[in-house]
């Protein structure tokens, strides 16, 4: 029997749209593609995670918590991935997970100094990206939603930045067999939409223009590709 795809479950999207889109596992599995197996472990109720090798890769969700709270399942959950990585499993980190991922890998994580991004951005792979075994097939600019406060402020020793945007210099990096990602390859344009709706107001005391942000929005199919890329990774890891 082929081995799972754990997901690693660091939080939940918001309650309203949870009732009637799902959850970010869901999302996640969906555009991965219904021939693979999951398991979703929910982390943030203390439940420990069993020894990487009975898995084929893992992904790491988003949360509405910060690695900089140092939450006693965030610190557990750091620690196993840092021996994940040190044994090749296949990892990848979105928005929360990526920095979690580098916060475990020795990086520094915390408030972004440009401010939030939320919205439909444009991510500009670096030339390091184009000979990347997951980011090879976005060569070029692409588009990708984001919601996020804090950051990648230090890579960790030894990784390679793959993708930055106008408002972050981490959008995505490298190290082994690991990858993390700021922005939300599982997000559709109204997941998008519900999340610029729902912190409309912190936008505007933030001073960005929400209305702006909104109208923006639009589909990310090349974005949405990277999940489908990461599942093949963990397909022949297997």
């Amino acid at each position: 029997m082929p081995k799972p795809i754990l997901i690693i479950k660091t939080g939940s999207t918001l309650p309203g749209l949870s009732a009637r889109k799902g959850d970010f596992e869901d999302w996640i599995s969906t555009r991965m593609g219904k021939q693979y197996t999951f398991q979703v472990i929910d982390v943030t109720t203390g439940t420990s995670l069993p020894e990487s090798e009975i898995f084929a890769g893992t992904v790491i969700t988003g949360s509405p918590c910060m690695v900089t709270a140092h939450l006693p399942w965030s610190e557990m959950t750091a620690r196993w991935l840092a021996k994940a990585v040190d044994a090749g499993l296949p990892v990848l980190g979105i928005c929360y997970g990526h920095q979690l991922l580098a916060y475990a890998l020795g990086g520094e994580v915390g408030d972004n100094p440009r401010g939030s991004e939320y919205g439909t951005t444009t991510i500009t792979p670096l030339g390091s990206a184009f000979d990347d075994t997951l980011f090879k097939p976005m060569s070029s600019d692409f588009l990708a939603q984001v919601c996020h406060k804090q950051t990648v402020l230090i890579l960790p020793p030894g990784a390679k930045l793959l993708a930055l945007s106008s408002k972050d210099s981490c959008q995505a990096f490298v190290y082994k067999n690991a990858w993390g990602v700021q922005f939300h390859p599982e997000f559709d344009a109204e997941v998008m939409h519900y999340y610029i709706s729902h912190f409309r107001q912190v936008l505007i005391d933030e001073g960005q223009d929400a209305d702006e942000l909104s109208a923006q929005v639009c589909e990310t199919p090349v974005s949405a590709a990277l999940l489908q890329n990461f599942a093949s990774i963990c397909s022949a890891y297997r």
